[in-house]
């Protein structure tokens, strides 16, 4: 059971214990200092496991979680990109290396997280399948795309067919010390450090630069284009007569280019590393909802294959039945069918020259 020390992990584990399953905690040491993932989560972890008369385990992975996390961030920022590190941190730094320590080590048949996610076993497609939560607010299966067959075989979400209230409800029930805990609301990285400017600050010098308009006329500085992502309108530090919107960057020369908010709405986009978690790979264009960040809704849109339909369709050419709002490089593009994860990848950039043009067509069209 993988516990980060929060209610939503306790609730799960002691479910399972509770239904008369063998539960062993495990939890990742992924940094040090303060977070949910970190120091003050290790002692919530081990005291759960004590109440529930468990073992616990501590995994030092505090390497590979700054090999592919923490340097993964900085590189796209630094590249001009607002990367998205949870779902790389899923497969990478925590199911992944769960799933292993787990058989290896400790002769576990199946791991299991806090998630609000559900996971189906389709004896038509002969493939697990990733679903959405019961609890909309709550659901995590966005995060989870990248997941692969083998992982999601041995998975279970005993959070995904109930509510966040419920889980409250269940911790009181249980007596769990983490019944009143504050839920976590940003990455583990923000909550140590603060904020993700503050965290960027120990990798990458300012570079101020020119703050243009897609006319190419100058309108003010910024501080490095890593601290800005596309579609950012607060923070920029300038005087306009209308409010202004990152809409791209352009690294080679270090600058910030903005535009009205029409200008940073986008027909298309083009996704890579393309994992197609629940479904095979298609051979033919195909209709979806595409979700192209955490917080937004699924929106109608066209998926066009740009490889052989097979294991090897790793990019598609996305287009939304409407324009998007801040299409952003970095982030996940996680497509679904009903309540069904089809599959996910992370959006492309396209060339500062494209995303200009494309944003005066746009500024200039009907809309």
């Amino acid at each position: 059971m993988g516990l980060s020390g929060g209610v939503d992990s306790s609730v799960a584990a002691a479910t399972l214990h509770h239904q008369g399953h063998e539960v062993i905690g495990l939890t990742l040491w992924l940094m040090k200092g303060k977070g949910q993932c970190c120091s003050e989560g290790m002692v919530d972890a081990a005291r759960l496991c004590q109440e529930l008369g468990v073992p616990h385990h501590i995994v030092d992975s505090r390497d590979t979680f700054q090999a592919h996390i923490v340097d993964y961030l900085v590189a796209g920022y630094q590249a001009g990109v607002t990367p998205l590190p949870c779902s790389q941190c899923n497969r990478t730094v925590k199911f992944g290396p769960m799933l292993a320590y787990a058989r290896a080590e400790l002769g576990a048949t199946a791991i299991a997280t806090g998630h609000y996610a559900r996971v189906r076993f389709n004896p038509d497609t002969q493939r697990y399948e990733l679903l959405r939560a019961v609890d909309r607010n709550k659901d995590q299966s966005y995060f989870l795309y990248d997941l692969t067959q083998e992982m999601l075989g041995s998975l279970h979400f005993p959070l995904g067919e109930q509510t966040k209230a419920e889980t409250r409800q269940m911790a009181e029930k249980f007596g769990l010390h983490t019944a009143a805990k504050p839920e976590s609301q940003d990455l583990c990285l923000i909550e140590q450090h603060g904020s993700m400017g503050n965290f960027l600050e120990k990798y990458l010098a300012p570079q101020p630069g020119d703050i243009i308009d897609t006319e190419g006329r100058i309108l003010g500085r910024h501080t490095g284009i890593h601290n800005y992502t596309i579609g950012q309108r607060k923070g920029l530090g300038i005087a306009a007569a209308q409010p202004l919107y990152v809409v791209a960057l352009d690294v080679g020369r270090n600058q910030v280019i903005v535009g009205d908010r029409a200008s940073v709405h986008y027909p298309e986009c083009t996704v890579h590393r393309v994992n197609w978690v629940s479904a095979a790979p298609p051979a033919e264009p195909m209709t979806v909802h595409i979700q192209i960040r955490y917080r937004s809704g699924a929106v109608p849109a066209t998926l066009f294959p740009l490889a052989a339909a097979d294991a090897a369709l790793t990019r598609v050419k996305v287009v939304f039945e409407e324009p998007q709002f801040g299409v952003t490089p970095g982030q996940a593009a996680v497509w679904y069918d009903g309540d069904r994860v089809l599959g996910g990848g992370i959006i492309e950039p396209l060339p500062v020259q494209a995303r200009v043009a494309a944003a005066l067509a746009q500024a200039s069209s009907p809309q």
